[in-house]
């Protein structure tokens, strides 16, 4: 019987997330990988990171992806560097790139060894724009964030799929079906609560891989829908 893992937020952690995925899950070509968004910003190998899951999908691996908030600030620095002038001949960051590089942005740039958002190669930015905002299994609706379920259609709203932090879930909204995301990291001892009770209609798989310095933080997390297992994997990059 196939697999199909969910893996959430990576945030640059290249080196776990091989560990992940090579030591744990061991995935076959039958299994499916879905990843939630947030590959790239504040770990130190956002490039790795994707050259990784590129290698996955050029072995032919099943993989689904979706788009992450950080992604999305990526984008649309690359777009905004790309359309804006110099001034007296000198090159400045855009205001878009200003905050990116806030939230973790420099790292990625640090990563692909450039200093503006336009220089990164343009290969990786349109593996970006490819990716999806949700995707809807048997069971499962999986997005980045959350949902807005104040409106008719909880679907119809891609902000809140990148950004949403506090939602409360209005299950007849989306057939019945429980949402898995990221994006909020919570602690391992909540996750394995909702895990354990299976009476939310929510999953939130971030544990926070970057947050190394608190307990019960710092780990990358994959959740296998059929078995309702998990695997850890401890963050190895810092």
């Amino acid at each position: 019987m196939k697999k199909q893992w969910v893996i959430p937020d990576i945030h640059g952690c290249c080196k776990t997330l091989i560990s992940l995925i090579e030591k744990q899950i061991n995935p076959d070509k039958f299994d499916e990988l879905y990843f939630l968004g947030d590959y790239i910003d504040r770990g130190p190998d956002s490039k790795g990171v994707i050259d990784y899951i590129m290698y996955l999908q050029e072995q032919e691996y099943s993989v689904r992806l979706l788009l992450g908030n950080h992604e999305d600030y990526c984008i649309k620095a690359f777009e905004e560097d790309k359309t804006k002038k110099t001034f007296l001949g000198f090159r400045t960051k855009n205001k878009i790139q200003a905050v990116w590089e806030i939230h973790g942005g420099k790292q990625t740039l640090a990563s692909f060894g450039v200093k503006y958002a336009s220089d990164i190669p343009e290969k990786y930015i349109e593996w970006m724009k490819r990716l999806k905002y949700w995707l809807e299994l048997e069971h499962h609706i999986l997005v980045h964030a959350g949902l807005n379920f104040k409106i008719d259609d909880p679907l119809n709203d891609k902000y809140a799929m990148l950004w949403a932090r506090d939602f409360k879930v209005v299950p007849e909204k989306i057939r019945n079906k429980t949402i898995i995301h990221g994006h909020v990291p919570v602690d391992l001892e909540f996750m394995n609560h909702v895990l354990d009770t299976g009476s939310y209609f929510f999953i939130d798989l971030d544990n926070g891989v970057y947050i190394t310095d608190r307990p019960g933080y710092g780990n990358l997390v994959a959740y296998e829908l059929t078995s309702k297992t998990q695997a850890i994997q401890t963050n190895i990059d810092f």
